[in-house]
């Protein structure tokens, strides 16, 4: 086993300041959640004992628990029944305690919430869409009075358009559970999302009693920057407009060319692939950058996969290499599970896997070309939802200086242990 590179590898450690609208950030994420649900007047859409289910996803939201929790209580104070419902597709195994367990990481809790959650992969179909395919629905979802969608609105890692990751996503693959959530990525094979999306959040809305949405974004910092409460025959809108919000406020790797990129962990918790292929630049294909894409990126090498993810490690397949110790994390069934109701089968090969983060940087760095190593393009982060502070090798050294948004805060070497791994 490789347990060191010799000579060492000199670092620089840097800060990434986002400036301007990246600051943007929201104080109190309960209170605003809360003002922002008051603006819609609900008490007069609902009558008092009625049990309306909240919306609840598998990503790492920052805030994900204080705004639940407002959505929860305000529920409560309009004298009806909150219920939690697991809207994660086919995540979680694909099964209701799976579902949970995924929850229950986020610390999404009935105790931390104060309201059941109700878990299940059943569903019900409540209308046809336009292109002739049967849209499902949650059933406990379909069996309450009303439903409140949250989610996180984002950039998606495979689509483009002006609906992508967010509330509507969030009726559609969310809600439909499994069965929904194989039917829109079949269907996404012969038209696009925006095509599909469109007509069938309107569809949702018509007959499965949305009640109201709320939508927040984060800054680059993995701060909720804005939330937003919509009604719903204002949810498409909003969203559009808080698409264009969180892009501008998006998180980037600031070089255009890397050789060889190191993920301390990826995972379910942080994006549907693992990694943000917004962030590595390989939205459109796994394993290099397309046309004007970037950063441009030779070697992707990952070292880890989140407990979160509870052996869901889809997206491995855009890495070229990683530890034995996320192979040893993966369970089979369901990156199987998920990659196939995706239909992004490649999203579940398994990459060069090394027993060593020294041996796996020395075979990356002889794929690369004829630079040796110490001359290469090093970066490592810790995950693409977290991109500063940021490790870099001393060939970025000029281009540092030319960006004042980066500041040069430490400087060593990479160290290994005696087993030639390095820690974050």
């Amino acid at each position: 086993m490789v347990n060191h590179i010799n000579p060492p590898l000199p670092i620089l450690k840097v800060q990434q300041n986002f400036h301007g609208a990246h600051r943007q950030h929201v104080a109190d994420p309960y209170a605003e959640t809360t003002a922002q649900l008051l603006t819609l007047s609900l008490a007069g859409l609902v009558s008092p004992g009625q049990k309306i289910a909240i919306t609840v996803g598998s990503r790492g939201i920052t805030d994900i628990l204080p705004i639940t929790k407002a959505i929860v209580d305000h529920v409560s104070s309009l004298g009806c029944y909150p219920i939690i419902v697991p809207a994660m597709g086919s995540h979680g195994g694909a099964t209701a305690t799976g579902q949970l367990a995924v929850l229950e990481k986020l610390d999404i809790t009935q105790s931390s919430c104060g309201c059941p959650i109700s878990s299940s992969m059943n569903t019900v179909v409540i209308c046809q869409s336009r292109q002739g395919f049967p849209v499902h629905l949650d059933q406990v979802a379909a069996s309450c009075d009303h439903i409140i969608v949250a989610n996180r609105i984002k950039s998606h890692t495979a689509i483009a358009g002006s609906l992508e990751s967010g509330l509507v996503k969030m009726m559609l693959i969310g809600l439909g559970k499994h069965e929904g959530a194989k039917i829109y990525h079949r269907a996404m094979a012969d038209y696009s999302f925006g095509e599909i999306a469109s007509g069938i959040a309107e569809n949702v809305i018509e007959n499965a009693n949305i009640l109201a949405a709320v939508g927040f974004v984060e800054n680059g910092y993995d701060q909720t920057a804005s939330i937003k409460a919509f009604l719903p025959q204002h949810l498409i809108a909003g969203e559009t407009e808080m698409l264009k919000l969180s892009k501008s406020l998006m998180p980037r790797l600031p070089f255009d060319d890397i050789d060889l990129l190191l993920v301390n962990r990826m995972g379910k918790d942080i994006s549907g692939t693992g990694m943000d292929t917004n962030v590595i630049g390989r939205k459109f294909n796994d394993n290099v950058a397309m046309g004007d894409e970037v950063p441009r990126i030779k070697r992707i090498m990952v070292q880890s996969l989140t407990p979160q993810s509870q052996g869901n490690a889809n997206g491995i397949g855009v890495a070229d290499f990683c530890h034995q110790r996320v192979i040893e994390a993966i369970d089979l069934e369901v990156i199987k599970t998920n990659a196939i109701t995706a239909l992004h089968p490649s999203a579940a090969r398994i990459p060069i896997a090394c027993h060593s983060d020294a041996e796996m940087i020395l075979d990356a760095a002889s794929t690369v070309g004829l630079t040796p190593l110490h001359q290469q393009r090093l970066v490592w982060i810790r995950d693409t939802l977290h991109l500063s502070p940021f490790i870099c090798s001393t060939a970025y050294q000029g281009l540092i200086q030319q960006n004042d948004r980066l500041s040069i805060i430490g400087r060593g070497h990479l160290d290994f242990d005696a087993k030639g791994n390095l820690t974050w």
